[in-house]
């Protein structure tokens, strides 16, 4: 006799679970399967990641630190006639332009180092998450090859993304800032006067701001796209468009998670590393110094544990959100394309190759 079998009725089983090689189940995703599975990669491929991130960022760091040296090997002379005057006396503009130009080399390269670094931890998430997801290992030298191997094209995404979101608030912000200075300025003092301008123009730059997160939102899969389908640059931000087409709430509920919980690790990282900053020792040097140089020289303890926590900071939190992308954009392929049995079939043909037996002759 059949008995019930609950909601699903008389003598009809439950449909089995879909199958999970690796850290996320073959179906399509919610919202918590993709934060469960960034989870999961990051304590099954901790190594690799933070690896990655580690020589992208420390390579970086020795960058920025090489400018510095030169910077101030150019400008050394300079230094005196800015931070060393007397009573009633104020720095030149021969002095001050040097040190300008220095700094303003030095946050080039800066900025140079950090977006091929971030970069590089871009395409490593997914090159990760290619084996993350099929219950596969990997090294960190399989890891970087990959991600420097795809690092141009997921730069050029980077780049191009920017490029689409940032120029229409930038714009309407300068033309904004300009237009409120020179017409409040027959009629409000000097010091209210940049207040009240910028102000307004952060005012009119707020109903650009929807458009800006739209498209950030439409291009943010581009990455992904670019290592997983080794697409270049442009077809990268295409694919991305498609595949986030229809699905925009979601996608962009997934990544405002994914960034709000690297916010807060990165907040909860730096607090322990100002507390170090806190104490009095580093700074007993720098209250008897009588130059620059000594003041700089009795500050560079204070400078190293803070660019530290910043590296720390920035290699541990950075790899969570483009994992949460990488997973969106599988979760997406498995709706739209049907990625779940062709998954699962890769998954089977390498489960023979990870038990050490010869793989299959046809894959």
């Amino acid at each position: 006799m059949t008995h019930p079998s609950g909601p699903y009725g008389y003598g009809y089983a439950p449909p089995p679970p879909p199958p999970k090689p690796g850290v996320i189940p073959l179906a399509p995703l919610s919202l918590s399967d993709m934060l469960t599975g960034a989870f999961a990669t990051i304590g099954r491929y901790w190594k690799p990641l933070l690896g990655v991130a580690l020589a992208a960022y420390g390579a970086a760091l020795l960058l920025v630190a090489a400018a510095v040296g030169v910077a101030y090997a150019a400008v050394a002379d300079h230094l005196p006639g800015v931070f060393d005057l007397g009573d009633g006396r104020g720095p030149t503009w021969d002095d001050g332009r040097p040190l300008l130009i220095a700094f303003g080399c030095v946050w080039l390269i800066a900025m140079f180092g950090t977006l091929v670094a971030s970069a590089v931890v871009y395409g490593a998430c997914p090159a990760v998450l290619q084996e993350a997801v099929l219950g596969r290992r990997t090294t960190f030298g399989a890891v970087w090859r990959r991600a420097w191997s795809r690092m141009p094209p997921v730069l050029g995404t980077v780049f191009l993304t920017v490029l689409l979101t940032v120029p229409v608030p930038l714009i309407v912000f300068v033309a904004a800032f300009i237009g409120l200075l020179v017409s409040f300025a027959g009629g409000t003092g000097p010091l209210a006067l940049p207040f009240l301008a910028f102000g307004g123009a952060m005012l009119a730059t707020l109903p650009t701001v929807p458009l800006a997160i739209w498209l950030w939102v439409k291009f943010s899969l581009a990455p992904a796209a670019a290592v997983f389908e080794g697409q270049p640059a442009t077809a990268a931000m295409r694919r991305s468009s498609q595949l986030v087409r229809g699905s925009w709430w979601r996608i962009f509920g997934a990544l405002l998670a994914a960034g709000a919980m690297a916010a807060m690790a990165n907040w909860a990282i730096q607090q322990v590393f100002s507390a170090l900053l806190s104490l009095p020792a580093p700074f007993e040097g720098a209250e008897t110094a009588d130059s620059a140089g000594e003041v700089l020289i009795s500050l560079a303890p204070v400078l190293v544990v803070a660019v530290i926590g910043s590296m720390v900071a920035q290699a541990v939190c950075s790899a969570f959100p483009p994992l949460v992308t990488g997973l969106v954009y599988v979760d997406q392929r498995i709706r739209k394309e049907n990625l779940a049995p062709v998954l699962a079939e890769a998954a089977t043909q390498a489960a023979p190759r990870a038990a050490g037996e010869a793989p299959p002759s046809n894959p």
